[in-house]
């Protein structure tokens, strides 16, 4: 799996509302950095996440305008934009903001995100 397949499938374990699908993507030592709260355990980014699910119902998250900055035998870095949409209190909401993610290569075949920092537009 490349740094890309890494992303892709990132970006569809997180629309599957699941987190046990997003964790098998994160690195033991993954920080996230969200505009309200820093998060430095695999708990505290399932909690984060949990709660994005359970407030925006139907929630669907993508990307756009990925570039790579950096990439390098055992780390990729890129930038983006996210989107989502869904249900928040019984309303259609949708809106978009800026990400980070950080990747390292943990064997030949795999890549898992060490660092991600999502801030709102």
């Amino acid at each position: 799996m490349s740094y890309e397949n890494a992303l892709q499938r990132y970006i569809h374990a997180t629309n599957t509302h699941q987190f046990e699908n997003v964790k098998q993507l994160l690195h033991p030592n993954a920080v996230y950095w969200f505009s309200d709260q820093t998060c430095k355990t695999t708990y505290e980014i399932q909690n984060y996440f949990g709660k994005s699910w359970d407030a925006i119902k139907d929630e669907v998250y993508s990307i756009s305008d990925v570039h790579w900055l950096v990439t390098e035998e055992n780390t990729a870095t890129c930038i983006y934009t996210y989107h989502y949409e869904g249900v928040l209190n019984g309303k259609f909401v949708s809106g978009s903001g800026r990400a980070t993610n950080v990747f390292v290569k943990v064997n030949e075949e795999e890549w898992k995100i060490i660092h991600e920092h999502l801030s709102s537009l």
